[in-house]
């Protein structure tokens, strides 16, 4: 199973939220492959160098900059060369689906349900669903 592992589950993985660091364990266990792209990266860095988010962070900056380079490890680099636009309410959350077509995913795992899974352009191969629900199918 192939996947796009929205930023907002990589961050609850590293505050230590219990659905969203079983979800990110379950890739780092090999149960599916998560898929990563340019943008996607680049969402990643930029809300790990938020430091105000981890006040409370059970992960210390070297430790959480460690989970992201093995998360990273085990994901498969996929390129965006056509992009897709599907106009969903948030724009800057449309390279998700444009990884995930890309990469040739079934699920795109967030806690943004409400935008990520309500574009006008659909993909019916392609699934958007809470960690519950990813962790139910694993």
């Amino acid at each position: 199973m192939r996947v796009v592992i929205d930023t907002n589950i990589f961050l609850g993985a590293c505050l230590g939220s219990g659905t969203a660091n079983k979800a990110v364990a379950a890739c780092l266990h090999g149960k599916c492959i998560p898929l990563m792209g340019a943008a996607l990266l680049t969402e990643y860095e930029d809300v790990m160098g938020r430091h105000a988010l981890f006040k409370k962070c059970r992960l210390n900056v070297i430790e959480r900059d460690e989970l992201l380079d093995i998360f990273l490890s085990v994901c498969e680099w996929t390129r965006v060369y056509y992009t897709w636009r599907p106009n969903l309410p948030d724009e800057a959350d449309n390279h998700l689906i444009e990884l995930a077509v890309a990469g040739g995913a079934d699920l795109i795992v967030t806690r943004n349900l409400r935008d990520v899974g309500h574009g006008e352009l659909q993909f019916p191969h392609l699934r958007v669903i809470s960690p519950e629900a990813f962790l139910k199918e694993i």
